[in-house]
């Protein structure tokens, strides 16, 4: 039988060490599922297809694989409509610099452009969710188009889409194969003269506080021992948290919509704001021009340099590297009050503002989210891998669950799309078959990819679905109630999802009382198999930042008056009554 242009992009995929496609099968897909089939599977040294029920969910299983890995993942769709819903997860996996190859297949080649049935032009669909997209038109033209995709999304670590039409893949395959030969990744080594300016701002300020990102992902004890030196409190952004936050001494917590802690007073009391590789985007908790603080920042993508804040000395470079070269220059900090001062704050906070919500609540009703995102950081394994929803489930995430160098915490952190966590949890315990992987899911991103369930019957995920039961678009409630807005829309009928999981073949355990979390908690994870706990939580628990400015308040107040006025007085009471204890105090 002759080799196909299909079966040579297999075999492509498979000299890249690519295990496994995530997507759904049919029509002009079915030359690349056939050549998936006849490679045996990856247990006889092939690839396995994984047939998700929603082709976004392959895009965000593919991301979270390699965002977890390091290494490429495929997801595929069929034409127009299949490779359409790729689009939201490629988005989720480009901004996570997750490198994932997407072939998205296209209608027949001599029917391009004729408005043909499920026609859709792929290769201008994907443009600003991709850093590499092709269409193959011939097949001499294929091998060095897949060699080219793959090249762009490892080093670029974004989103490659392939567009293959069906006629295309079943042609001979003709002309040799690109070699595939990786390589390591490169550090970068700051310009001399950056380095020296930043050595400059740094021993010109008295108290220097360090705000970190996913980019210090690998330097957590040299950034650790760079504060030290500077008597720095060190403070980090959600996807910083699970490479910083841990063994650290001089840790102050989170700041922005998910904060807590002292983060937000250690940024705006220093001299100088030193951000390492974070791309932060909500400048309204950055220190501004009225703000008497220099900004120096230091990233591998110097596109990221002083776009989020006026960044006085930027240096392109690795953390890593930076801080190799910058140290020798520095003078130690022996003056530690402002250092001393922000952690007993954040001490504090910790105790009155974060954990004060997970103490004596064991008896009350509706569950407080918080215990129940505490009791879980306690019962999870030390290597867990968590996926958690985009809303309150960021949130509860944020605030309780800890790292320790071993766990490993994901979401749609850049993007911001519902729905994520379910079909992240798939990719990550298809690639992770031996860790604990616990889906932390809001009642509304689980049913909006609800089919997903299915994904986890069929192929007996061990994946440990923990559902924030709220009845509620809890995070959107927020937005409403401090922008002056009364609650509309957000509210859904309760859904009993145990029962749902259940009539799956799942274990399905549904939780009303905290009495009973623990129990539930401890089996489902003790089960062999998928599970889900759906945990009913109170609908009035809203998240409110480390530091409310007056707008925010006058909004929350405005939009409590329009409920009164529209006769809703006792829900404005519990509202009030619940939140207090999410007011930070001094």
């Amino acid at each position: 039988m002759a080799t196909t242009v299909a079966d040579q992009l297999i075999a492509q995929l498979l000299d890249a060490g690519v295990h496994r496609i995530y997507g759904i099968v049919g029509d002009s897909l079915n030359p690349v599922v056939d050549a998936v089939r006849r490679t045996g599977g990856a247990k006889n040294g092939g690839i396995d297809w994984i047939h998700v029920r929603n082709e976004e969910a392959a895009a965000f299983a593919a991301g979270a694989e390699a965002q977890l890995t390091g290494e490429l993942a495929v997801c595929a769709g069929s034409c127009g409509p299949g490779n359409l819903h790729l689009i939201n997860g490629l988005y989720d996996a480009h901004r996570s610099g997750a490198p994932v190859l997407a072939i998205a297949s296209h209608i027949p080649s001599a029917q391009i452009g004729s408005e043909y049935f499920q026609e859709t032009h792929p290769d201008r669909l994907f443009i600003e969710c991709s850093s590499y997209r092709e269409l193959v038109s011939t097949a001499e033209q294929a091998p060095r188009v897949v060699n080219s995709a793959l090249r762009h999304a490892i080093a670029m670590k974004g989103v490659s889409v392939v567009s293959l039409p069906g006629d295309v893949a079943e042609l001979e395959a003709v002309g040799p194969t690109p070699a595939f030969v990786p390589t390591l990744p490169p550090s970068i080594v700051p310009a001399p003269a950056d380095v020296l300016a930043l050595a400059d701002a740094i021993n010109a300020a008295k108290r220097v506080a360090v705000f970190a990102g996913a980019g210090v992902a690998g330097a957590h004890d040299e950034v650790v021992a760079f504060a030290d030196l500077l008597a720095a409190p060190l403070g980090h952004s959600l996807r910083g948290k699970e490479w910083i936050q841990y063994d650290n001494p001089f840790d102050v917590g989170m700041t922005g919509l998910l904060g807590y802690g002292a983060a937000h007073d250690g940024i705006h009391d220093a001299d100088l704001l030193l951000l390492l590789g974070t791309d932060f985007p909500y400048n309204q908790f950055l220190p501004g021009a009225d703000d008497d603080v220099v900004i120096a920042q230091v990233d591998a993508r110097a596109e990221h340099l002083g776009r989020r804040a006026n960044v006085t000395v930027p240096v392109h470079g690795d953390v890593a590297a930076t801080i190799a070269a910058v140290t020798p220059l520095i003078d130690r900090n022996p003056d530690r009050r402002f250092l001393d001062r922000t952690l007993k704050r954040h001490a504090k906070l910790l105790d009155s503002v974060v954990g004060a919500y997970a103490k004596n609540v064991e008896r009350k009703t509706p569950i407080h989210p918080e215990f129940a995102a505490s009791l879980l950081d306690d019962l999870a394994a030390d290597d867990a891998i968590f996926t958690a929803d985009t809303g309150m489930c960021n949130v509860w995430t944020a605030r309780y669950i800890n790292p320790n160098g071993r766990r490993r915490l994901i979401g749609s952190f850049l993007h911001g799309s519902m729905a994520n966590a379910l079909p992240q949890a798939v990719g990550a315990q298809f690639s992770h078959p031996g860790r604990q992987v616990i889906s932390v899911s809001g009642d509304g991103g689980l049913s909006m990819l609800l089919g997903e369930l299915v994904t986890v019957a069929a192929y007996k995920l061990p994946v440990k679905i923990i559902v924030f039961n709220n009845s509620t678009l809890g995070m959107v409630k927020v937005e409403m109630l401090v922008d002056g807005f009364p609650d509309f829309g957000v509210d859904v009928p309760s859904v009993d999802h145990a029962a749902v999981a259940n009539a799956l073949g799942i274990f399905g355990r549904r939780v009303e009382k905290p009495t009973e979390i623990e129990d539930a908690l401890r089996a489902a994870f003790a089960f062999d198999g998928p599970a889900l706990v759906d945990l009913v939580t109170d609908p009035l628990a809203l998240s409110l930042p480390p530091t409310i400015t007056g707008v925010q308040l006058k909004g929350f107040a405005l939009a409590m008056s329009k409920v009164v006025m529209n006769g809703g007085v006792g829900e404005a009471v519990k509202l009030a009554k619940t939140n207090l204890r999410n007011i930070p105090r001094p």
